[in-house]
This record gives structure tokens, C-alpha cells and sequence, in this order.
């Protein structure tokens, strides 16, 4: 009996201190981006003021959140679709942004490089070669050796991140982290957010400043309200200067729509909350539709009658920018847990 008990005490004893070892690896080793990076600079191409411009938006979950999908982390079975799932969903995705090709910019989130979730695929190379006439940049938000849950089958290794793609060079691209993370250890393990910045002289002698965003998804909502925060200093200083300001992305949040129903806290933590209407000030607007939802809970397989649905991805302009069109694309959340947007816009310049 004694002998039983001693090799149970030191097979304990041996998994915490790997376990051990393995928290100051990941520590040492962990992803701590700068709070502003510049990523390339150029001359870059003026773009018009008479001209109209024309987003596609879309976060395409690695190609790993199909319809087929009940996602571990949000309640569901699965840590990720199969190989022959995850091409599938990828050439479609491949398909439809073909559809879209005409378009100026075309931002993504959840754009796998390296990552065991989708079978090492390098997905932005896959892209760039549909967008070769395109200026492509990548902005890393998830690089982590390996995600340790759940532990009877690991995340493991994750590179991934937020890109957007240019029909004209713009003079300068950035990456800003978005303050605030998760406390040691888990934060570790968790994406390190941010928002990307595309700038482009216009022929008026200003600046069109196109944005990617992808905010916190799993906080209390805490974190939410700290990156929002900061966003919005950032984007009044940009406009006081005169500048043209376009946001897209996977805000994580609903728009500020009085009335906006908003879930309740699940899992330990908020799966919706909404922007609040007086977030910026008058004549900034967000742009969207909630005539077809964007995103899909994925703590199941996709129902399209059960299923909770939502509007998460979505566009923001700032005054001196008028919408012309918007649409949410329904593609029934076949090869994503998200839905695509579009927007075109015009300048509103002094006469």
C-alpha cells in the first residue's frame, strides 16, 4: 500500500512540476507586442476624394467554424472541424471572396498562419494568391507555442491574426494593441488584441484612414470597454486633424441601437454587450443591418432555427464620410461562424 501511494504521490509531483516548467516556458517565450508597430511605410498612391470606395469585411473563423461546428470554448464538444472540413470551408471562402474582388479593400479576421486548429494551413498565402492585384498586410493577435485546453485534447500551437488587403499602397501601415489583457497565466494563452491602421493621402491634401478591428470576445466586458476607450481617443484625434476615418471588423459588441437586446452573462462571461449611444459624438456614423445576423453562437452545430444569432460585425464612418450602401452578406454560417459585410461610402468635401 505504501508503495502504491508513493507512486501516485510522485507521478503528482512530476506532472505539476512539468506543468511547472511548461507555465516559465510559455512565459519566457510569451507574445508581447509593442503597444504601437509600424509594419511597412512607402510613398504609397493618393486616392481621390471623387471617388467612391467599396469594404469587404469578414472573419472567417480559420476556416475551422463551419456550419458543422459546436466550438468548445463557447459551451459546445469540439476543439476543431476535420482536415478535409477545414480545406472545404476554405476553398469556398476562397470562392466568395472571388465574388468580391472588385471592391477597393477587403479586411478579415481569424487568419491562421501556422495553427494546429486548422492543420498548419497558411491561409493568408492562400489568399494573397486570390488577391494578387492587392497590397496585403497581416497584423498578429494569437501567438501562442501551445494552448494547453482542453486537456484531454489540446488547442496546441496558434498563429494567427487580423489582415487587410489594399487595391492601391498606402503610405504607412500599423499595428496599435488594444490595453488591457487577461491576468498571468491566462493571458498566456489568450489573443493579444488590436486594431490595424491603413492611411492613404487623399487628393485634398488629407488622409483616408481605413481600420481593422477585432475586440475582446470572452471578458466580462471589461476589457471591451477599456480597448472601445481607447479606439475613441484615437479616432477623435484623427478626425480634429481632418482626416477621414472608415472602422471594420469583428467589434465583439452590438451597435448602439436603442432597444438592443443584449445575452446575458454565460460561462463566465458576457456573449453580447452593446455599444453605448452616446460613445461618440454627433455625426459619426455606425454603419449596418440587422435585417441578416453576422454571427452565429457556436456552442452547437448551426440551426437555422435554434441556433442564437446576432449583429456583431459592422462598419463606423466618421462625418466627414456618407454611407451609400451597406449590406450583410447571408451565407448561412455554411464555412463561418460569421457572416460578411459590405460598405461603400463617399467623401464629403468642403465646396
Amino acid at each position: 500500500m505504501k508503495t502504491v501511494l508513493k507512486v501516485v504521490f510522485y507521478t503528482l509531483l512530476s506532472l505539476v512540476l512539468l506543468f511547472g516548467i511548461f507555465l516559465g516556458i510559455s512565459t519566457l517565450i510569451d507574445f508581447k507586442p509593442e503597444p504601437i508597430e509600424y509594419l511597412k511605410k512607402s510613398t504609397g498612391q493618393t486616392i481621390q476624394v471623387s471617388d467612391t470606395i467599396e469594404i469587404f469585411n469578414w472573419n472567417i473563423g480559420y476556416g475551422g467554424l463551419g456550419a458543422d461546428m459546436s466550438f468548445f470554448y463557447d459551451g459546445g464538444e469540439k476543439v476543431r472541424t476535420t482536415k478535409e472540413q477545414t480545406n472545404e470551408n476554405l476553398k469556398e471562402i476562397l470562392n466568395i471572396i472571388d465574388d468580391y474582388k472588385a471592391v477597393d479593400f477587403l479586411l478579415f479576421q481569424e487568419v491562421d498562419l501556422n495553427s494546429r486548429r486548422s492543420y498548419g494551413i497558411n491561409q493568408m498565402e492562400m489568399i494573397s494568391t486570390e488577391l494578387n492585384d492587392f497590397v496585403g498586410q497581416i497584423a498578429i493577435n494569437y501567438k501562442v507555442m501551445f494552448v494547453p485546453v482542453p486537456p484531454t485534447n489540446p488547442m496546441g500551437r496558434v498563429r494567427s491574426g487580423i489582415v487587410t488587403y489594399s487595391r492601391v499602397e498606402p503610405v504607412e501601415m500599423v499595428r496599435y494593441s488594444f490595453l488591457g489583457n487577461y491576468s498571468w497565466p491566462k493571458g498566456l494563452f489568450m489573443l493579444d488584441r488590436c486594431f490595424m491602421v491603413h492611411r492613404y493621402n487623399t487628393s485634398d491634401g488629407k488622409q483616408l484612414l481605413i481600420i481593422n478591428t477585432h475586440n475582446e470576445a470572452y471578458d466580462t466586458g471589461f476589457l471591451r470597454k477599456e480597448q472601445m476607450n481607447m479606439m475613441k481617443e484615437f479616432l477623435l484625434s484623427e478626425y480634429q486633424k481632418g482626416n477621414y476615418i472608415m472602422v471594420g471588423g469583428d467589434w465583439n459588441q452590438n451597435p448602439p441601437v436603442t432597444g438592443q437586446i443584449e445575452s446575458v452573462t454565460k460561462d463566465g462571461h458576457l456573449t453580447r454587450i452593446r455599444i453605448s449611444d452616446d460613445f461618440l459624438p454627433e455625426g459619426w456614423s455606425w454603419v449596418f443591418s440587422d435585417s441578416i445576423p453576422t454571427n452565429r453562437m457556436i456552442d452547437k452545430a448551426y440551426d437555422a432555427k435554434t441556433t442564437e444569432t446576432t449583429v456583431i460585425d459592422f462598419f463606423l464612418l466618421s462625418p466627414n464620410l456618407e454611407k451609400i450602401d451597406q449590406q450583410n452578406i447571408d451565407l448561412k454560417f455554411k464555412n463561418s461562424d460569421h457572416n460578411p459585410v459590405f460598405i461603400s461610402f463617399k467623401f464629403k468635401t468642403e465646396k
